[in-house]
């Protein structure tokens, strides 16, 4: 693997992201990457027939998708091999009641915010509309309803910021109303539009979508302009959504290159709504995954007591970006562990358990990196810091099975536009097929 193979993994990471500014979409992706690997889509209320060395994946809700390989020998001697990461992100959520008008004729987009963005960067930027909408079907007869992916690839909104002349000394650009003072403008109003049209309208004209048949919607706000390669020699990565869908990407991609031949079932598990605590059908705190891992074992021909020791034998990998250090803010990281971009993916540790990582599933996790001739690094919070969490300790709850927290170090997580190395991102792909081979 050289130089050339790195190019061509961030050329496609960098179009997963620019072709994914939603978790429906991040999911859509990501099932034709497996399709075209091979892997066979299954549905929840279908019976399943797997064999060993089949592909499989199967979605919920369009915006959580987890995939597998059944393995050659019998899982109750070498468990799952697991990665779970997730396909949501922080950004502006139109609300129910779309928009509004000023008395000075503006129309405005009424927004909430999902997840811990970094709403000062959402200001004075181009922001484009996606998401799913949910329609009548076949002329609205009863009980019938579609689901539609909208992606509208046009500067349609902004978010203008207050100029520095008008602001008063007690504004704080880190403690904006979210009510009053994130409200995007879409147009000025016009005569005899209803407020309640504007949006529909642009649903019309833009997705062609019938205003009529139109039942609900979950649409999100995103940068209308695309991620690109930075830095002097390309060597950095600055996009919308690198927190989480270039660990969702690198996870799809290992385990659709991954080897057909392997003792050991290998899963990935993309789940939504960890920004905003994974207590949904399709996040990590449910039982998607236990449920999905029960099912395969049964359908393997495995009783209970061969489920258990099917899970006994299992490990799984946590992969959510981490903190690099900020050049420009040393003083907010522990003083003895540093990570930086460049250096390769983090094992991220917390004595209070926000991660998951003990020292046994670190170390396996250290050898997958060392087969796959990869540097890793190590990161925990400042004491007086108390930093976030992830996936790790509820999927590793939920299910038993051991997990370790880690990610690809980035600056600017949470904001509108985030920042990291190419080299940390093709490192960590390599170190998860490492980890899906080496069993």
């Amino acid at each position: 693997m050289g130089e050339k193979d790195q190019q061509k993994f961030a050329e496609g990471l960098l179009q997963y992201l620019n072709d994914s500014p939603t978790a429906y979409h991040a999911v859509e992706n990501g099932a034709a990457i497996l399709r075209a690997h091979g892997f066979t889509q299954l549905k929840e209320t279908d019976r399943w027939s797997l064999k060993k060395g089949g592909r499989y994946f199967m979605t919920r809700n369009s915006s959580g998708l987890i995939a597998f390989t059944v393995g050659e020998e019998s899982p109750e001697e070498n468990g799952f091999r697991i990665i779970g990461c997730h396909t949501d992100s922080p950004g502006l959520k139109i609300k129910p009641g779309p928009c509004t008008v000023s008395p000075d004729g503006y129309v405005k987009v009424n927004v909430e915010v999902y997840g811990g963005a970094v709403l000062s960067t959402w200001f004075d930027r181009p922001l484009a509309m996606a998401g799913r909408v949910i329609v009548k079907k076949d002329g609205g007869a009863a009980g019938l309803a579609e689901e539609r992916l909208i992606k509208i690839e046009e500067p349609v909104f902004v978010l203008p910021s207050l100029c520095i002349h008008l602001h008063k000394k007690t504004d704080d650009n880190n403690n904006l109303n979210r009510q009053t003072e994130l409200l995007p403008i879409l147009a000025m109003k016009e005569e005899g539009v209803e407020k309640g049209d504007y949006l529909l309208r642009l649903l019309r004209d833009k997705a062609g979508i019938d205003p009529a048949a139109v039942l609900d919607y979950e649409l999100f706000l995103y940068e209308y302009e695309k991620g690109i390669f930075t830095g002097g020699n390309r060597e950095f990565i600055s996009a919308s959504r690198l927190d989480d869908l270039s660990m969702v990407y690198a996870g799809l991609s290992a385990l659709a290159e991954s080897c057909k031949k392997g003792a050991a079932c290998r899963v990935l598990a993309a789940f939504d709504n960890e920004e905003v605590g994974s207590t949904t059908a399709q996040g990590a705190h449910s039982g998607l995954l236990l449920h999905t891992l029960n099912r395969i074992c049964k359908n393997l021909g495995l009783d209970d007591d061969g489920y258990f020791r099917v899970i006994a034998h299992s490990t799984s990998i946590s992969a959510d970006l981490a903190h690099a250090v900020h050049p420009n803010y040393s003083d907010r990281h522990d003083p003895e562990n540093h990570p930086v971009l460049g250096g390769g993916p983090v094992i991220k540790y917390s004595a209070s358990q926000r991660y998951a990582t003990t020292a046994f599933t670190a170390a396996y996790f250290m050898e997958a990196c060392e087969r796959a001739g990869v540097a890793f690094q190590q990161f925990v919070n400042r004491n007086d810091i108390p930093g976030g969490s992830t996936i790790g300790p509820v999927m590793s709850g939920l299910t038993t099975i051991p997990a370790v927290d880690m990610g690809a170090p980035i600056l600017a997580m949470h904001s509108i536009r985030e920042f990291g190395a190419v080299t940390d991102q093709y490192d960590t792909w390599k170190a998860f097929l490492a980890y899906y081979e080496g069993c």
